[in-house]
């Protein structure tokens, strides 16, 4: 025997020779034997007409299934287009559906180019990740273009339904059908959008001229830069015109000249505006031509993506100022100028003058600091920084932005020079020096400039006056701040103050290093302020969230080494700045340094004696929740619950490792003590307080976070006790209001969801206070959606376990809790979505969410739980009352459509389930022939069996041949099975009744019921059967009549009824 082996056929075969198979196109076979040149497989066939491939082959025996050994996406692709092709030309033939034929053809196209590059096995992860996302949202598109099933998958791979629990694959199916099939549009560009790509345009060669005609003034050996036009583009006019990602465009930008120069800062904005009064357009149609192309992603998947742009000098932008989301190491120091505005006297002349400004970086010994100054990106950097020059204007508006990305070792000390220059249109003329402004980039504070439009002081200088000791102008004053720090300045200095002249620059400092923070610089020097210490604590909560985190490890350092230097007196400030700083790592600009706050504890945290204060500390904010009207400290530290027992467990393992485990009694106890406090909290009536209802919210929400803390120092058990203690203490849903019983449910579907509940041995301790607070909103029909997604989870977890391990008391736990209840809260919904079904065709809201529920609890049910079952009814009424439910929501399910007709897998799955040995047991086994009347419970059962072989989902005649065999290799002909069922329990009724007419009549009523099945089910009967009252002898195979595609009749080789 060989290695199993499976083959495609490459080109038919007629079996033209002795024992010869016909075989089609397409058609896959299994490989049994090979005989020179030909192969055996029940027949003969020629081994060049197929292509071989390895394969495994499962549940082997006479059921065997040959499984190919590729990706199983090439396999689904493969199985796909076979099964569209005969579909796609009937939507020619018979359909007369052009437009959808011809785009099936296209993307048939398409899969095939995709599947050939994930076989070609040349691509890296990401890329086979990408083909695989494009394969099968275009397998998805057609099945639902063309009508079929719906495929549920996960990570791109077609799920089995045997390995996850019914409520993951409802999950997964009503997940495929949210999901979107156009794959070829972008939805980034809807929405308005107001940005706009700017272009100033400058004249700065040799051959410039201050004027702008052709005037002969100006000696042509000056350099300057003189404003000609500017050119704008909107950002909406680009996505409009860029269909595709990656689609490189080019755009044609009209240069726009100012009327009127002295407006020339604002020549953008007219544009923008349109106040065409303010600018002239271009004569002709030329401009500037740029190419655009967009990209998505982050920074790294981009290069990683696209390393062809990044290898043509393409220089990348960062956002003036910090982004929206600061992640962490995002290392910056740069200082952004802009150049605003001034104001300047004529100095004598009859004209007012052409100013250019020189701006120079210079560090504390005078030395000029090379390339420190950038004029935008992609610029090589410079030493000095020259002003576009406004032609006779003394009051010149620039508006002009560098960026100074001084090194952080040279930024201390340093400062900025602003040189003020006449430029003469005489041919003798030069650049004439006529004063001067200054400013240190950091005060004598420690502090950075601050965010701000700075008016700086102008001193009168001429050529003549030398800047080689800058001590001369550093002691004068730089602003009116500054004037105002040194007011007894001498009259006899070398520069005076120009005092009807002024000079405005604003900054902007985006730095990692550097802070603008007078209070968050006290903090980080305490020691230097013993007197200001409580002070400077109780500021802190005035620091920007930017300069937090910043500064968050060498903040942290500072608060524990303040604890440790006197924990009495400042141990509740300490702990209020601590809640303040995690609390700020919820909001959504800094979650991204939560990573960096977790790297801070387990690498750098350094208070081995901290565990005690905050425990304290907590422990006092919980007992006084009942006492104090305003709880808004109390609530903050309930939000920061999750980090402040981060911190408490790292300090008490760092205390451990240091004293070899001293204390580990009292570090115990009083966790035991907090846990009793926690208790304390929820246990309050909070009805007639509402702020009380918001630290009990805090709490719930912040206690699931703690549970994996707790695990680094207790047992598994332990903290699972701790847990359901807690959630023991919370008041019944009669007893709270609707917010609450919101907020206790989702506490305990994170409490579900957390790594405790996936240890058994936790999962025995929580799981009976979980399922007591389900079963009390089912029993009062609340928080439904927010139950059935507990129950959902639950189930999920109960599943995987089954599959390595037993979880026989666990279902057992379920099964008492929930399965009555589960049945009444179906009936419920079921009867109130009846008339929604109506309208709708299909209803797939809390209805199926409650179905997968039930069908995921009876698939894990075994007949031990089924006997429990049956031993828990104390009385005949109370079988009889559950019985009549299930077969009414069975009978619901099979009438009503709880899942649309394109869900076969959940169809036939709720078929199966229906087959499951609940309801034959419970006929059965409790021998209720002898105590229940049978018009109510036979009649009921016998209608469901009815109902369930005439459903449209079994009826295989009508389905497409792989449809058929798919169904048949994994459930079989179901419609039989019940029929073998029926014929059971008919055998079972016991002897003939006493002969009446009311008993004849009830002994004939399934009969009439078998015969309206018949009339659906024309090619197979059961009344035969029925009529000779016996077992089926022998095994026979099912006839299915051609298809109306004439394809070959399917024969099904499972042992079925004798028919």
């Amino acid at each position: 025997r060989m290695v199993p082996t499976e083959g495609h056929l490459i080109c038919s075969f007629r079996g033209t020779v002795p024992q010869g198979l016909v075989l089609e196109l397409g058609e896959t076979v299994q490989i049994l034997e090979k005989c020179e040149e030909f192969f055996l497989l029940q027949g003969i066939f020629p081994a060049n007409y197929i292509h071989l491939k390895k394969a495994i082959v499962s549940n082997r025996g006479q059921y065997e299934t040959v499984v190919p050994l590729e990706d199983s996406v090439v396999t689904e692709v493969t199985a796909t287009l076979q099964e569209w092709a005969v579909l796609w030309k009937q939507l020619y033939v018979v359909r007369h559906k052009v437009d959808l034929f011809y785009k099936l053809r296209h993307v048939m196209n398409e899969l095939i180019d995709l599947r050939r590059q994930l076989l070609s096995g040349h691509l890296t992860q990401d890329q086979v990740r990408e083909v695989k996302r494009h394969l099968t949202v275009r397998l998805d598109w057609g099945n639902e273009h063309l009508g079929l099933d719906l495929v549920p998958r996960k990570d791109f791979e077609v799920v089995d339904s045997d390995q996850i629990s019914v409520s993951d694959l409802y999950k997964m199916v009503r997940r495929s059908l949210g999901d979107s099939f156009e794959f070829s549009l972008w939805e980034g560009k809807k929405g308005k959008c107001f940005y706009s790509l700017l272009f100033h345009v400058f004249l700065g060669n040799e051959h410039s001229r201050m004027l702008l005609n052709d005037s002969k003034k100006g000696p042509p050996h000056l350099h300057y830069r003189r404003p000609y036009g500017c050119a704008v583009l909107s950002i909406m006019d680009v996505l409009q015109s860029i269909s595709e990602i990656k689609e490189e465009k080019d755009f044609v930008l009209k240069v726009y000249t100012c009327n009127n120069e002295n407006e020339w800062c604002q020549i953008h904005e007219n544009i923008i505006r349109k106040s065409s009064t303010k600018y002239t357009a271009p004569s002709s149609n030329y401009g500037l031509i740029i190419s655009l192309q967009l990209l998505r992603g982050d920074m790294e998947q981009i290069r990683r993506e696209n390393p062809m742009i990044f290898n043509r000098g393409v220089s990348v932008t960062r956002k003036l100022g910090f982004p929206d989301v600061i992640m962490p190491g995002d290392i910056r120091n740069d200082l952004y100028l802009t150049l605003e505005k001034g104001d300047f006297e004529r100095g004598g002349k009859s004209v007012q003058k052409n100013i250019e400004v020189t701006m120079y970086v210079l560090y504390a010994d005078g030395e000029i600091l090379k390339d420190c100054i950038s004029l935008g990106s992609g610029e090589p950097s410079r030493s000095a920084y020259h002003s576009f020059v406004l032609y006779h204007n003394n009051s010149p508006r620039w508006g002009e932005i560098v960026k100074l990305p001084i090194p952080i070792d040279r930024f201390r000390g340093s400062h900025l020079r602003f040189e003020f220059r006449h430029c003469s249109t005489k041919d003798k003329g030069e650049k004439k020096l006529f004063g001067f402004a200054f400013t240190p980039l950091m005060r004598d504070d420690g502090t950075t400039l601050s965010d701000d439009i700075h008016e700086l002081y102008v001193y009168k200088c001429d050529e003549n006056s030398t800047f080689n000791n800058h001590a001369l102008y550093l002691g004068l004053p730089c602003c009116k701040e500054d004037y105002n720090g040194c007011p007894n300045i001498p009259s006899s200095l070398i520069f005076q103050r120009s005092t009807k002249e002024t000079f405005s620059v604003s900054t902007q400092l985006s730095s990692t290093k550097l802070t603008q923070n007078v209070d968050l610089l006290a903090l980080l020097k305490w020691k230097a302020y013993p007197d200001r210490v409580m002070d400077i604590l109780g500021r802190l909560r005035h620091v920007s969230g930017e300069e937090i985190v910043k500064f968050l490890q060498d903040i942290l350092d500072t608060l524990f080494v303040v604890l440790d230097d006197n924990t009495e007196k400042y141990g509740l400030l300490v702990f209020q700045s601590l809640v303040f700083i995690i609390n700020l790592l919820r909001d959504s600009k800094y979650f991204h340094f939560r990573p960096v706050m977790d790297t801070y504890i387990q690498k750098h945290f350094a208070g081995a004696l901290a565990y005690k204060e905050l425990i304290r500390c907590l422990k006092w904010y919980m007992d006084r929740s009942a006492e104090l009207v305003r709880q808004d400290h109390i609530q903050e530290a309930m939000r920061a619950l999750e980090y402040l027992f981060k911190f408490i467990v790292q300090s008490r393992i760092l205390y451990s490792r240091a004293t070899c485990g001293m204390e580990e009694e009292q570090f115990r106890s009083s966790i035991q003590e907090l846990f009793q406090s926690i208790r304390f909290v929820l246990s309050l009536d909070s009805r007639s307080s509402e702020t009380l209802i918001f630290t009990q919210a805090a709490l719930l929400n912040s206690f699931p976070a703690i549970f994996d803390e707790l695990l680094q120092m207790f047992t598994v058990q332990e903290v699972a006790e701790f847990v359901r203690g807690t959630l023991g203490s919370m008041p019944s849903t009669v007893h709270i209001g609707q917010s609450m019983d919101v907020v206790k449910l989702q506490s305990i579907a994170r409490t579900v969801d957390s790594r405790l509940f996936s240890f058994p041995e936790s999962r025995r301790i929580l799981l009976p206070v979980v399922l007591h607070h389900i079963h009390l909103h089912l029993r009062q029909q609340k928080e439904l959606l927010i139950c059935s997604g507990i129950l959902s989870s639950i189930f999920s977890i109960i599943k995987t376990s089954s599959l390595e391990g037993d979880v026989v008391e666990e279902v057992e736990m379920m099964v008492e809790s929930l399965l009555d209840v589960l049945l009444q809260t179906l009936l419920t919904i079921m009867s109130k979505s009846q008339s929604q079904e109506a309208v709708r065709g299909f209803s797939f809201g809390q209805q199926g969410e409650y179905v997968s529920c039930l069908l995921s609890l009876l698939r894990q049910m075994s007949d031990t739980h089924f006997q429990h079952l049956l031993d828990n009814f104390q009385s005949k009424d109370e079988l009889k009352e559950f019985l009549l439910k299930i077969f009414c929501v069975f009978r619901n399910l099979m009438k009503m459509s709880v899942f649309p007709r394109d869900w076969m897998v959940m169809r036939l799955l709720t078929s199966n389930l229906c087959l499951s040995p609940l309801l034959k047991n419970l006929l059965l086994e409790c021998n209720v022939i002898k105590f229940l009347p049978l018009s109510q419970v036979w009649n009921s059962y016998f209608s469901l069996a009815v109902l369930f072989i005439n459903q449209p989902s079994l009826q295989l005649e009508n389905a497409t041949p792989p449809k058929r065999k798919k169904i048949l290799d994994k459930y079989g002909d179901m419609r039989v099975m019940m029929a073998y069922e029926l014929f059971s329990m008919w055998q079972n009724l016991g002897k003939p009744f006493p002969p009446s007419p009311d008993n004849q009549s009830q002994r004939k009523t399934p009969f009439l019921l078998i015969c309206l099945a018949q009339l659906k089910c024309q090619n197979w009967s059961v009344e035969r059967m029925c009529v000779e009252n016996r077992k089926p002898s022998k095994v026979t195979e099912i006839q299915y009549p051609e298809n109306d595609a004439g394809q070959t009749q399917l024969r099904s080789k499972k042992p079925v009824l004798d028919v």
